[in-house]
Order: structure tokens, then C-alpha cells, then sequence
């Protein structure tokens, strides 16, 4: 087997570990997720495990950095596109809508550490997200106050958002008892998404 070769095979057992041990903190939380059933879920060894992370702590911290990091830049995309106004929060609303749907267990995570008050983080996450939720409320006060938009508390809006986003993805076993049917399938997503882009429309609209 050549460098090169073991190397690739590294980067995947790496990766394999990353995206077992996402499932299971997001499934059974970080107290109850030991690393002996993340090596599990993989098919490999705890000693194994422990030649690319060295603890659990370490593990736990990457996982989250790599979902915070594919978060921001899909929200940096759409944030960074020539669409002005309500075109453009539409825009990051479909990101910030689009990723949670592809990643259920980080909308889990998210939860987990807001109740837990990011108490297994090394980091300080509430940090990690205000330069963004702070540059988000100074473009909307800058849109409202040149007529844009109609004048909102521009932090109550952005919670009201993140809030409504959120809790749709976290609380999906619930809601399906709620609407009868899967909240997760396409026609289902796709109706919860235009309510949210609705509601925005019409919270930002200014009155004639």
C-alpha cells in the first residue's frame, strides 16, 4: 500500500467516524454517547478510533465546528449575492431552510447545546454566532430605515426566524402527530418554507 493510499484511507476512516459520531450526539446526546459506540457504529476499534480524535471532548468539538463551518458558508453564499430586498431574504432563508434539511442531526445538536447552555463545547457558541445574528440585525435596521422594509425589531424578527426554522426540524416526530402525515417529505417541506418566506414577506412589507 502506498503513502498516498494510506493517507486517502486515513482521510476516510476519518470521515466515517465524524459522521457516526454526529448520529449518535445527536441521537442520544453527548453524556449518553460513548466513543466505544461510535467505533462501533463505524466497525472499528475504540483504539482506533482514538489514533485520529484523543478524546471524546475532541470529537464532540470537531463535529460541531465542521456543521458550523458548512452553515456559515451556505448563509455566506446567499448573504454575498447581488439580490436586494425581499429577493434577497428569501435567498437565506432557503439556505438557512435548505441546510437544515439536509442536516437534521445539527438542528438535534443545536438543541442539545442550547438547553445544555453549550456546557460540552470548549468554545463559546452563543459567541461563535453573534458577529453573524449582529451584522444580520444592522442590514435589516439599515434596509427599515431607508423604507426598504417596514420598521420591526429587527432581533425579535431574526429569533422569530431562527425560531420558526428550527423547532420545524427538531420537533418533525411531533409535528407528524400534529398534521398527519410526514412533516420531512418534499410536498410537506416545501409548504413549511413558503409559509416562512410568507410570513416574512409579510412582516417586511411596508404599509402603503
Amino acid at each position: 500500500m502506498t503513502a498516498e493510499t494510506t493517507l486517502g484511507a486515513e482521510r476516510t476512516t476519518r470521515e466515517h467516524i465524524l459522521e457516526a459520531a454526529r448520529n449518535c450526539f445527536a441521537h442520544a446526546g453527548y453524556s449518553a454517547t460513548s466513543l466505544n459506540d461510535i467505533a462501533a457504529e463505524v466497525g472499528i476499534r475504540r483504539p482506533s478510533l482514538l489514533h485520529h480524535f484523543s478524546s471524546k471532548e475532541a470529537l464532540y468539538e470537531e463535529v460541531f465546528e465542521q456543521l458550523l463551518s458548512d452553515w456559515f458558508s451556505r448563509l455566506a453564499d446567499s448573504i454575498a449575492s447581488p439580490a436586494k430586498g425581499l429577493a434577497k431574504v428569501e435567498q437565506v432563508l432557503d439556505a438557512g431552510f435548505g441546510f437544515f434539511a439536509d442536516n437534521p442531526a445539527y438542528v438535534r445538536l443545536m438543541r442539545r447545546e442550547a438547553i445544555d447552555g453549550g456546557s460540552h463545547l470548549a468554545f463559546d457558541l452563543a459567541g461563535v454566532l453573534r458577529p453573524m445574528f449582529d451584522e444580520a440585525v444592522r442590514y435589516f435596521e439599515r434596509e427599515m430605515d431607508a423604507g426598504i422594509y417596514r420598521t420591526q425589531d429587527a432581533a425579535q424578527l431574526l429569533l422569530t426566524g431562527y425560531g420558526a426554522l428550527l423547532s420545524y426540524f427538531s420537533d418533525a416526530p411531533f409535528l407528524e402527530g400534529l398534521l398527519d402525515e410526514d412533516p420531512m417529505t418534499a410536498a410537506a417541506l416545501a409548504r413549511r418554507r413558503d409559509h416562512v418566506i410568507e410570513f416574512f414577506r409579510s412582516a417586511l412589507t411596508p404599509r402603503n
